[in-house]
């Protein structure tokens, strides 16, 4: 019999929706139910009472991080989180399943569990289901999760089966690990995006005594359509008289989807995480408070919203504080936001008893997707603000390309800055993803990770490595500290793109909006610091930390010439020869390649970008005898055709330099590895 004493009390026609209740050790809970992340025992940013005041119930509490602090003596010896934190309500505690796979390259994985080192002290920690479920009976939450193995959605059928199988045999381990204990446990449907792995891990885990149970391996990789699919179909398969609960997941939109496919329970960190970035989610869509519509916008943000925020706040004063980068603009939307979640599930728990909840279904839908098309109160001098600017400063202009992005555009030499590609995807794919950058800010030290932005332009790239470090840090993984140099000598074409953020919502953060006046921005978890290096690069770069790596990304050989030049290549080589460094640039012509290796780099292909089939990437050679990420070095096909080319060097090189560059690069190393 299961320890909830759960209760179906009503089910939507034309839906799979449905509204149940249950009692936990510490309170009675209605379903739909939001339950606010409280990864390290504290939700970002909201006190205890003030989610009491929003209406939570249960809140999440990660054992990863609980384990490797404050431990688990302290919860003994605090007699729970519960007196630990003084929430008189309910908690459930996720089991570190989806920390492990988080840490993707620094855990091992054995039968026997998880091997990884702490955060904390550099211990090596075994985290195998007894442990898992021992720290969660110390921790003294409601509900338990078992220990899971998951593995990207986009898992070959292989991988995903073989980790489904484990977290069967961890799912029997977990529930022996229980005994006699009065907390509950939910088992954990594993399969990615395979329908008949989906249908053997319900069929596995219904077997089993659990008290509930939760639908994993979802929202990590996935298409939207796919999640949707895989959601409907696994809660189809999961017994009617127990509570479904989909991990992870998600936005508004994301919760009334599956709340109309069967799920009863989720949990995310986008109500506190998106309100740090100044989103709100109201009753008539989507907002972004740091947006200038709002500097003289003295309306509530959300009137049918009754939370403290919404009684008490302007949109001009909440748009003042994310400007100004005040943590009270975070809290305050979070306290919105989450009051919202919870006024979203009780609503659809009224429609699904009035039976109304498809109509319902299909009006929400409609407004969730609204993204600040309400402008309630907008003076008209702030309209005529926008209007009036300019599309063009200094040698810089606006470009409108075919494809629908906007970029930059150099006027006297036409260059555009990223003419194919739309500029965010490119950074992301040619930068942040194939530099690693995952991997190295997960690398467990406390050396700040130094990246050069060789080329701030309109930081792209920089903005790039912010999302990526920003979203690492919402889910609640440690990551080493990151000192980010952007080398800038004409900041006009960001001053221009600021100018026009609806074209380049990459900027809609504090740190670029900073930048250019303060020469500095740092996260305020302390752990980011963000310089602007004003001037020549070359000047500005021998007095700066060594890189780990550099984003080489000066506009183009026409407007920038000098940065192209062997020349350029050696001083590049004389910073970093001692470091184990890795360049990053778009440019694959030949003569940069020659260039770089004739400077003493080892080189290899790049990514494709755009209308480019291949990129560079160059390495120092501490690095490349490592060749720790497994990059492709240039060839003797390479270095056959380099020799036919009718532009084998840099621009810069002399006629009488011509043998001894040529022997060069004809006995480096990586030829003759």
């Amino acid at each position: 019999m299961s320890r909830l004493h759960f209760r179906l009390e009503a089910k939507a026609t034309r839906s799979r929706a449905r509204a149940c209740s249950f009692q936990t050790l510490h309170s009675h809970v209605q379903t739909p139910l939001f339950m606010p992340v409280g990864t390290q025992a504290a939700v970002k940013g909201v006190k205890v009472e003030e989610l009491a005041t929003a209406g939570s119930n249960i809140l999440l509490a990660n054992t990863y991080h609980l384990l490797l602090r404050p431990g688990p003596d302290v919860f003994r010896h605090m007699g729970g989180i519960h007196n630990f934190t003084r929430w008189p309500k309910s908690y459930l505690t996720d089991s570190g399943g989806f920390q492990i796979f988080s840490l993707s390259n620094d855990r091992r994985m054995t039968e026997e569990g998880a091997q990884f080192k702490s955060y904390v002290d550099g211990k090596t920690i075994n985290l195998s289901p007894e442990l898992s479920i021992e720290t969660q009976k110390a921790i003294g939450s409601d509900i338990m999760m078992v220990l899971d193995q998951c593995v990207p959605s986009t898992s070959p059928y292989a991988v995903a089966e073989e980790a489904m199988h484990l977290t069967h045999r961890w799912a029997k381990r977990s529930l022996l690990a229980r005994g006699d204990s009065p907390q509950s446990m939910f088992g954990i449907v594993q399969g990615a995006c395979f329908e008949d792995l989906r249908r053997q891990s319900a069929e596995t885990l219904c077997a089993m005594p659990f008290d509930g149970f939760a639908i994993g391996g979802l929202a990590v990789g996935e298409t939207k359509a796919e999640r949707e699919d895989f959601c409907e179909l696994t809660a189809s398969l999961l017994p009617e008289h127990l509570p479904r609960y989909l991990m992870g997941v998600g936005t508004p939109i994301d919760l009334l989807e599956a709340v109309h496919r069967g799920v009863d329970m989720f949990d995310c960190i986008i109500p506190t995480a998106h309100a740090q970035q100044s989103v709100a989610y109201v009753s008539h869509g989507q907002l972004r408070l740091e947006r200038s519509a709002y500097k003289f916008d003295e309306s509530a943000l959300d009137p049918e919203c009754s939370c403290y925020t919404c009684r008490t706040y302007s949109k001009a004063y909440l748009h003042h504080l994310f400007k100004a980068d005040e943590y009270l603009g975070g809290e305050l939307l979070s306290i919105h936001n989450i009051t919202y979640y919870h006024q979203l599930m009780a609503k659809m728990r009224a429609h699904i008893f009035a039976d109304t909840f498809a109509d319902f279904y299909r009006q929400q839908r409609e407004i969730m997707l609204q993204r600040d098309r309400v402008r309630e109160n907008v003076p008209f001098r702030a309209r005529k603000m926008k209007r009036d600017r300019p599309k063009e400063l200094g040698v810089y202009q606006i470009h409108h390309a075919p494809q629908g992005h906007a970029s930059i555009r150099h006027r006297d030499s036409g260059e555009i800055m990223h003419s194919v590609s739309p500029p965010q995807e490119e950074a992301r794919r040619l930068y942040a993803e194939q530099s690693a950058l995952i991997e190295r800010l997960k690398e467990e030290t406390s050396e700040p990770l130094v990246l050069w932005d060789v080329g701030l332009g309109a930081a792209h790239n920089a903005m790039a490595v912010l999302e990526v470090y920003e979203k690492l840090a919402a889910e609640g993984i440690a990551l080493r500290p990151l000192d980010m140099i952007s080398f800038e000598n004409d900041l006009d074409s960001l001053q221009l793109a600021l100018l026009h953020l609806d074209l380049f919502p990459h900027l809609k953060h504090a740190g670029p909006q900073l930048l250019p006046k303060q020469k500095s921005w740092m996260r305020r978890c302390g752990k980011v610091q963000w310089t602007l290096e004003h001037g020549d690069f070359h000047a500005l770069a021998a007095k700066v930390k060594r890189p780990h790596i550099i984003f080489y990304d000066p506009f183009s050989a026409k407007t920038n010439s000098d940065f192209w030049s062997l020349e350029a290549f050696q001083r590049l080589y004389d910073y970093c020869q001692d470091e184990e460094t890795e360049i990053f640039t778009y440019s694959a012509a030949t003569s940069v390649r020659a260039g770089l290796l004739a400077a003493g780099f080892a080189v290899a292909k790049g990514l494709g970008t755009g209308p480019k089939q291949e990129t560079t990437i160059a390495l120092t050679p501490k690095l490349a005898k490592k060749n720790s990420f497994g990059r492709q070095f240039l060839d003797g096909q390479w270095l056959d055709r380099w020799q036919r080319s009718d532009k084998p060097y840099p621009f810069d090189v002399r006629e009488d330099q011509d043998l001894l560059i040529r022997q060069k690069i004809q006995s480096h190393p990586q030829f003759y590895s």
